[in-house]
């Protein structure tokens, strides 16, 4: 008694089309009360493909996949996993980030500043 889900077979179609190594697309659905949740585990060389620049492929990816859920009558999210042996630094909390680029961003501008006074 196979159960098609139409969320779970459009994002593994999706995804396995932006990828290089599609043998290593993995989705697993999870339903709870809060709707369906699709984790996606991708190859570690494949990350910048599916997120895109500045996260625009990613959000692209959920917004089509809200749709898919609104046709089926369920609220769709999508996890993206991080691969094992990431090289990226744990991210930091929301206002420690904010806060953080802030600062980084007015010390360039007064570094800038200092260039055009010579």
């Amino acid at each position: 008694m196979a159960e098609k889900h139409l969320d779970k077979e459009f994002l593994e179609h999706l995804i396995k089309a932006l990828v290089a190594h599609p043998e290593d697309v993995k989705i697993t659905r999870n339903v709870d009360e809060m709707g369906v949740l699709l984790s996606l585990k991708i190859h570690s060389e494949d990350m910048g493909q599916v997120i895109g620049r500045q996260g625009s492929t990613a959000r692209a990816i959920r917004s089509l996949l809200r749709i898919v859920g609104l046709r089926n009558n369920a609220r769709v999210n999508l996890k993206i996993e991080e691969p094992e042996g990431s090289t990226r630094p744990p991210r930091a909390s929301a206002s420690a980030g904010a806060g953080a680029g802030a600062s980084a961003g007015a010390s360039a501008d007064a570094s800038a500043d200092e260039e055009l006074k010579l």
